[in-house]
């Protein structure tokens, strides 16, 4: 029961796919709950938040989130920034999302199944 809920919150149930596909999957995104996450969109803005949750469509939800952008079109700009609080972001805007983890947490999610 406690294992749906956790499923059910992170929005990565098994949908067509075997169920061992699907639990590693969601195994893999609890990992990065809670983490300082980087989104970059196609406007060129970027988003730092505390990684929330994420759907089957890909919308990541962040927590305390700010937006940086750049005031000016040329380069370097300076950066403006504005806090949001809790926002959705499309995955159809998202260009780039990274995941701030210490190193031991990166190489235990590259780990490789044999």
């Amino acid at each position: 029961m406690e294992q749906e809920a956790e499923k059910s919150s992170i929005g990565m149930g098994s949908s067509g796919g075997s169920d061992t596909d699907g639990s590693e999957v969601a195994s893999q995104v609890r990992k990065m709950l809670f983490h300082r996450m980087l989104v970059g969109i196609q406007d060129g803005r970027f988003f730092l938040g505390t990684f929330h949750c994420i759907d089957k469509q890909g919308n990541i939800i962040l927590q305390d989130a700010v937006e940086y952008r750049s005031t000016r079109r040329s380069s370097p700009s300076p950066m403006e920034q504005r806090g949001l609080g809790l926002i959705l972001i499309p995955s159809s805007c998202r260009i780039s999302c990274h995941v701030d983890f210490s190193i031991d947490e990166q190489m235990s999610l590259l780990k490789i199944k044999q």
